[in-house]
């Protein structure tokens, strides 16, 4: 235990740097658009926009700590979302197509662990293979085709709301949260800080660390299927073309959050901080009239300096 409290105090550490951060931009944009930026409706728009991303994140924070990547969340996403919608057409169950999309992206998250730990392929590549697949997939599926959401679910959970924030955003905040606690409290968790720190070191003292990364791989598959079932809800159509940069989204996300690109330190805390940065640099942008372009260009600054700061405490900790 004494060995993981300096990482501890580390990603603590992290955290703070990072909240900062999101809380002077929040101040510079709030003083220069008051009357725009800091009001109510604004603000829970930005929320709403960015709780799909945090699910994708939260995700990819697993698989990250464990120094691995998965870059195909968002074709995940899209092929679970037209997965939900032909079950739900076919049978005309809500409860049905949410299981088909959670179903679909565990199947498909349960594939790119076995192939990364029993295959022994680069995450890179198998990921980036099943990107293509799921999208294919989803292509051939539809006929290239946005599909539409029954009615009842568009209007009922994509509009419902509780104490006037969307229900989906309540959603997505308790299933974050409670896979927050899980990284920092379980067993789970340390296995998973245990793998990306050093995976032979994991394995000799006891960790199944295949089995491990099979599931790591398999929740970021799942909560890759429940953002589609989410998305579908939210905005009405698959959105076949509209999610291609979500993996690069919920990279960016998890790199600005604090998560080491090297495996073995991260938090979801600094990935949700992370999730609204770019999202609050956008909508601040769009209120201040600045091109979008600029937008693009401080978060590749951000996500850059970032992984800049990472490879200098790695560096110092070997040394």
């Amino acid at each position: 235990m004494k060995v993981l409290q300096p990482q501890a105090r580390l990603r603590d550490l992290q955290v703070v740097w990072i909240g900062l951060v999101l809380l002077i931009l929040l101040v510079v944009f709030s003083a220069l658009r008051p009357g725009s930026f800091a009001t109510a409706f604004n603000l829970l728009n930005l929320v709403s926009d960015a709780a799909i991303l945090s699910l994708l994140a939260t995700g990819m924070t697993y698989v990250i700590i464990t120094a691995g990547i998965d870059l195909s969340v968002g074709g995940v996403l899209v092929f679970s979302a037209v997965a939900a919608t032909e079950v739900m057409d076919a049978t005309g169950s809500l409860l049905l197509g949410a299981a088909a999309a959670v179903l679909t992206g565990l199947a498909w998250g349960l594939l790119n662990g076995v192939l990364v730990a029993r295959g022994r392929i680069p995450a890179l590549i198998v990921t980036l293979g099943t990107l293509g697949m799921s999208l294919g997939g989803a292509l051939l599926l539809t006929g290239g085709v946005d599909l539409r959401a029954p009615s009842d679910l568009n209007l009922g959970l994509g509009l419902d709301r509780w104490l006037g924030v969307p229900q989906i955003v309540w959603i997505c905040g308790a299933v974050t949260a409670v896979l927050g606690v899980a990284l920092a409290r379980t067993r789970f968790g340390r296995h998973t800080y245990a793998i990306g720190s050093n995976a032979e070191a994991a394995r000799r003292s006891g960790v199944a660390v295949s089995t491990h990364l099979i599931k790591v791989y398999g929740l970021a598959g799942l909560l890759a299927g429940f953002a589609g079932y989410l998305s579908l809800a939210k905005y009405g159509i698959t959105g076949v073309s509209a999610h291609s940069t979500d993996n690069l989204q919920a990279i960016a996300a998890v790199v600005i959050g604090g998560t080491s690109l090297f495996g073995g330190v991260g938090t979801v805390v600094g990935t949700v901080i992370g999730v609204f940065i770019p999202a609050v640099l956008q909508n601040g942008f769009q209120i201040l009239g600045v091109k979008p372009f600029w937008q693009q260009v401080v978060v590749g600054a951000v996500l850059v300096a970032a992984v800049y700061a990472d490879q200098r405490q790695r560096s110092r900790r070997e040394r």
